[in-house]
Parts: C-alpha cells; structure tokens; sequence
C-alpha cells in the first residue's frame, strides 16, 4: 500500500512538471511570435513608398481619387487597400504640406476612428478579466465609483451605466461639449481652458436626457471617460497603455496623440486645411481673443483622448484592423469572443462597438470628421478594407463619408482582380515583389 502511495505522487509529480514545462514553453512560443510579429512587421511609415504601389492597374485608382481630390477641393489624401489581411496598396495623392509631397508614411489626425482603437483598449482589458463590458461605471463598486466623480453625481440614473452603454452612446447625457472649450470657460468661471475634470464636472453634476440604455445619441463624452476607465483599470496613463498594449502589438509604431497647433505636428504629419468660406477662422479655444484657423487651436483636439486624438497613417490603421477583425491570416490581438463582440449587429439604431455600423451585408465601417481631416475605414464583406485620410475638410462636414464611400466602391468595380498579390505589411519594397501581375 505505501509503494503504491509512492508511485501515484511520483505520477503526480511528474503530471505536474509537464504541465510546467508545457506552459513555460507555451509562453516562450508566445514571446518568440511576438518577437518574431515585431521583427516581420517592419514599421511600415519608415519603408513604404508611393513607387511601391506604382503600377499597371494603379491608373484605375490614380483617376478617379484625383478627380475626389479636385471634386472636393482637397489638398491631400492617404489611402490603404487589404484584401484578407494582406496589405495590397499604400499611396499617398496631392500635397502633404506646402511643395511637401503626400506619401503612405504621412501621418494625419484620424478624428473619431481613434473610437475604434479605444474600443479595442477596453476589450484588452476584458480579455485579461480587469472589466466586463456590463460592469457599471458609478454604481456603488464601479470603476468610477469614487471621487471626484461621487460627488459630482446628483441623478440616481447615473448609477444604471455601463461600460457597454458608453461604447454603444447610450449614456444618456445631457450635453457632449468636447468642442466647446471656449464656452465651458465663461460657463464655469474658469481662468483658463477647461481640462478633462472640468468637462466630467460639468456634465456629470446635471440630470440625464434619457435612462441609459433606452435610447442612443452620439457621445464623444462617452470616450472621454472610456478613456479614463482605461487609465484607472490599467494604472496607466491612457495613451502609453493604448501604445504600448494595443497597437504595439498589432504592428503598429506610429500611432500618436495629436497637438492643437501647427508648431506641434510631428516630422512625417501633415498639414491640414481648412475650407474656405464662413468659419475658417474662429476664436481660439482658450478663449484668448486670437482668431486663429480653425484646424489650429480652434478647437482642443488633444483633450479628445480616446474619443478623437489619435494620429496615424492610412497603412497602419490597416494594420490595426487587421489585428482585431478575426481573420486567422493576421493574429489578433483580442479573442475572437470580444472581436464577436464588436461586430455584433443587431439594429439600424443600435451603434456597434467601436465601429459606426457592422451591418452584415454591407460590412463594417468607421469614421472621423475634424476641422482640417476626415476619414473612412471600410471593411467590405468580402474581406477587404479601403482606408482613406484626407488633410481637408470640406462643406460636407461628417457628410463627405457617403462620398468617400462610392469612391471605395466605384474602385473596386474598375480594378476588380487587377490589384497585384502581395503583401506590403511583409515586403514593402516594389523590388522585393516577385510578380506584380499576380492577382487575387
């Protein structure tokens, strides 16, 4: 009886050190592919060029995105071509700065889609069990359960919110004033620009419009506190989490939080351009008294954080759709679970998480509007995605999409099986290519 004690603990012990072994050596093949992830997806801004994508078909699309440039009088564009997790097209059309040329390593200010990327924090964070999407936000033991925010609170319906809510604009609040600094400042007797705290003070102290989850109204103030359940669940500032544990790992290493005036763009941003007519100058935000142009200090894009700050170039955010569009291609950086999640559709009237509309017959799409840039990401049903930046902005305001969009779609018909097989993420050098003739 003792030795066969013996024996079943010895039998344990080595289950055990198996189990130890399989993990440690399961974690190192993790660190090895992402090691290997970094290594393999170049950082696509410093290598890719407009020769790159400089070929025979290229005309079909050169045409037409030039004759949108001119429709709409705009000063400069980036657009990126995917078809199932490969990166086919990058180029950049008109100017990026005064004589600068636009190339696919431009960065440009992306507006709203950066909800995209802050909507793929918060389902990091899910995947790891630091939140759930259903937790709530003020109730007693929520996230922001604590102060300043109690004492800010006087609607007991605040307590009803969740995560969910927020990332679907279902909030319920009264007022989304994120662009509206310059009043914020004379409403609250500030001496100076308001900050984040002062736009969650002055929201949060008044009633809600409607009880949350019952109705929808487009909310960047809603990811403006994604941004901060980001900051608070992590221990981190917001955007070195998002960078460091979101995009990072999707292969993207150009992504920034974007500055209010021209003296703060980074070295590959772009200018941008404001259209001509009323408005295009305007008061500065600050409540200074300057007139300034509106695409620079009229409004206080850095303070947008998560709800619109973000600066990219059209090749990488291709790159980060591709990490969280549960394809099998490209590895994802969420479980297919929270990707399920985000493209969940289930009304005209209900927003998807993070994207704009994930309508299965029409595929899933993003966009951004800023004074100065607009953008569409357009992940069509069968697997490609066109991405288009702009430098301008036009009359059409959030408009112009639906026009951006017919482009992607007018492309599509004219080059249809004509955009060369390869992939750009891997082999950014037109040299590299062994068949540009090649089609998928």
């Amino acid at each position: 009886m003792e030795l066969k004690r013996k024996i079943i603990v010895i039998v344990l012990l080595l289950c055990c050190c198996g189990a130890v072994i399989l993990v440690a050596s399961s974690a190192a093949r993790h660190r090895d592919e992402q090691e290997n992830n970094q290594e393999t997806y170049c950082h696509l801004n410093q290598v890719l060029s407009n020769e790159a994508s400089a070929f025979e078909s290229d005309r079909l699309i050169d045409k037409k995105v030039r004759a949108y440039l001119q429709q709409w009088q705009i000063k400069g564009a980036s657009l990126a071509v995917m078809r199932n997790d490969s990166l086919l097209y990058a180029k950049g059309y008109g100017q990026a700065d005064e004589g600068v040329e636009m190339t696919p390593g431009k960065i440009l200010r992306i507006a709203s889609v950066s909800k995209l990327i802050t909507a793929a924090g918060i389902m990091v964070l899910q995947d790891r069990d630091s939140l759930s999407i259903k937790d709530s936000v003020f109730a007693p033991g929520g996230i922001l359960d604590c102060e300043p925010f109690r004492g800010w609170i006087r609607d007991r319906n605040y307590k009803n919110i969740t995560i969910e809510h927020l990332l679907r604009h279902q909030g319920g609040f009264y007022r989304d004033p994120l662009f509206s600094s310059k009043d914020v400042k004379v409403q609250m007797g500030l001496s100076e620009a308001p900050v984040k705290e002062d736009f969650f003070k002055l929201v949060l102290s008044h009633p809600l419009r409607f009880a949350p989850g019952t109705s929808q109204k487009y909310s960047n103030f809603g990811y403006l506190l994604l941004s901060e359940i980001i900051e608070r669940v992590s221990g981190e500032p917001y955007e070195e989490f998002i960078r460091k544990e979101v995009l990072e790992k999707a292969g993207c290493y150009d992504f920034h939080i974007a500055g209010n005036y021209y003296e703060d763009k980074l070295e590959n941003e772009v200018r941008y351009y404001t259209h001509e007519g009323d408005g295009k100058f305007v008061e500065e935000y600050n409540g200074s008294g300057q007139m300034v142009e509106r695409s620079y200090g009229g409004n206080n894009v850095t303070l947008l954080s998560g709800a619109g700050a973000w600066c990219a170039s059209a090749a990488e955010i291709a790159r980060f759709v591709a990490s969280i569009d549960g394809r099998d291609e490209v590895p994802d950086i969420i479980s297919k679970e929270a990707v399920e999640q985000m493209v969940e559709y289930f009304d005209e009237n209900t927003y998807s998480l993070g994207w704009n509309d994930t309508t299965p017959e029409k595929g899933w799409s993003r966009t951004g509007t800023l004074s100065g840039t607009s953008a569409l990401v357009k992940y069509f049903p069968d697997g490609e995605c066109w991405i288009m930046i702009t430098n301008s902005s036009t009359w059409k305001g959030p408009g112009l999409a639906k026009y951006t969009n017919s482009l992607f779609v007018s492309c599509r018909e004219s080059c249809k099986g004509e955009l060369p097989c390869r992939n750009l993420f891997l082999s950014p050098n037109p040299e590299s290519d062994q068949d540009h003739t090649d089609v998928l």
